[in-house]
């Protein structure tokens, strides 16, 4: 099978390399790949929304299956372009990729579909937002409806604040057009959840559920950001809150997206937040793999990712999906300024010894002309413990993000802390409480 790869982040390095595992003769290529994905895949010098592009080197490599990795071509119609031409692709079209392109729809297909979401409201105009501010109880989040790589969700604990942010992204167009719609919502309270399911439409196939941590810094402090780290699994995701979620949210979801004739699909990921009464709502829909879950992930399973993905494409139930036993911890190297104004250009020392374990995606690097390896974006590289337990995936990954040596280099110390805390309570009195 010749499989191409599509996006340049962490999250695609680890798609070729959980894809070059299970193929090692495979022909994989990468669009446009980074230097990590160079290592193990052919990297084609096209940017990943770049359709035209793309669909010529579909034909010029005979490309038998596209994952696409990034929500940005998939909103532009990168699926809908390549399945014209009769091939099989692995992300949703243009239409069923509204469920993360825009957040108003998304909230619509929630109420639509009965599934359990916060109160909100959709607004372009101003004034009546503010007037919905105003309304409601504090604390509230103004999201920006469009694509905002992100960091599009503002939490704010008062309602002024919640006015500041409406006015930041109606009146002075702070992240642009994705900021052209806000939806403004209640403020849940609970643990986050990453759930991503395998899916041609009707049928699912989980992935092992992540937790992520969307804050710069340690304790969840910081401004938000697209990721500072995750790890898989999840001691709260049990089997029997796994098959509520997919009773009462994903297959809902996906009936719904059928009756608007816009089939989903491709990996659809559903943030929830878990309430202190363990019920499951939704924060959002997201089209594709979540970056850095993937990184997380990804490693853990052991056989049927390719099957599964190939046979989604085509229409057919995913194929069951072998899950190792272990964990898996993620951690987030970033750059100085990262996320507002990261910077980028320092050289990037990676050890030719790593800890038994660990596993280091890159993300936003590059490679200069004297061959050094440099930052190149807001997110560097991804370094991942894999370990017989929690506690010995998250020392591997933190032991790993210490090791790795730029100027400028920001990542949280805490990946993972409520996991810890549950590990902790379960330890006998007089265990060992090394985290």
């Amino acid at each position: 099978m010749r499989s191409l790869v599509i996006g340049s982040g962490g999250r695609e390095h680890a798609l070729c390399w959980a894809l070059r595992r299970e193929n090692p003769d495979a022909e994989l290529y990468c669009a446009p790949g980074n230097p990590g994905t160079a290592e193990i895949a052919t990297n084609l010098p096209i940017a990943a929304d770049d359709l035209d592009r793309i669909a010529d080197a579909a034909d010029m490599y005979g490309i038998d299956l596209t994952v696409v990795g990034p929500e940005v071509p998939l909103a532009r119609g990168l699926a809908d372009r390549l399945r014209a031409e009769g091939r099989a692709v692995f992300g949703p079209s243009a239409a069923a990729a509204q469920i993360e392109a825009s957040k108003a729809f998304a909230k619509q297909v929630m109420s639509d579909a009965g599934v359990r979401t916060a109160p909100s409201g959709a607004f372009t105009d101003l004034e009546p937002a503010l007037a919905f501010v105003d309304r409601q109880s504090e604390p509230l989040v103004v999201k920006a409806s469009g694509l905002a790589a992100g960091k599009g969700a503002i939490v704010c604990t008062t309602r002024s604040e919640a006015a500041k942010a409406v006015r930041w992204l109606l009146d002075e167009g702070g992240l642009g057009d994705a900021g052209q719609t806000v939806v403004i919502e209640s403020y849940l309270e609970g643990e986050e959840l990453s759930v991503m399911a395998v899916t041609n439409g009707k049928d699912v196939e989980l992935l092992p559920v992540a937790q992520d941590h969307k804050r710069l810094l340690d304790g969840d402090t910081g401004p938000n950001t697209g990721g500072m780290g995750a790890y898989s699994p999840v001691s709260i995701a049990g089997p029997a809150l796994l098959e509520r979620v997919k009773r009462d949210i994903l297959f809902p979801t996906l009936e719904q997206m059928q009756r608007l004739r816009a089939p989903f699909t491709g990996v659809l990921y559903t943030g929830l937040m878990i309430d202190p009464s363990g019920i499951p709502w939704v924060i959002e829909y997201n089209c594709r793999l979540g970056d850095p879950e993937a990184q997380s992930i990804l490693p853990l399973l052991s056989q049927g990712l390719t099957d599964s993905l190939w046979r989604a494409a085509r229409g057919q139930p995913p194929a069951r999906i072998n899950v190792a036993r272990g964990a898996a911890v993620t951690t987030v190297l970033a750059s100085r300024g990262y996320p507002e104004r990261p910077e980028k250009g320092a050289e990037i020392k990676v050890p030719d010894a790593l800890p038994s374990g660990a596993i280091v995606f890159h993300a936003g690097t590059r490679r200069g002309e004297d061959g050094a390896l440099r930052v190149d974006g807001g997110r560097v590289l991804t370094a991942t413990g894999l370990g017989t337990t929690f506690l010995e995936a998250q020392r591997i990954s933190r032991q790993t993000a210490e090791s790795i040596q730029y100027d400028g280099k920001v990542f949280r110390h805490d990946i993972g802390r409520r996991e810890a805390a549950r590990v902790q309570q379960r330890r006998p009195i007089g265990a060992s409480q090394q985290v």
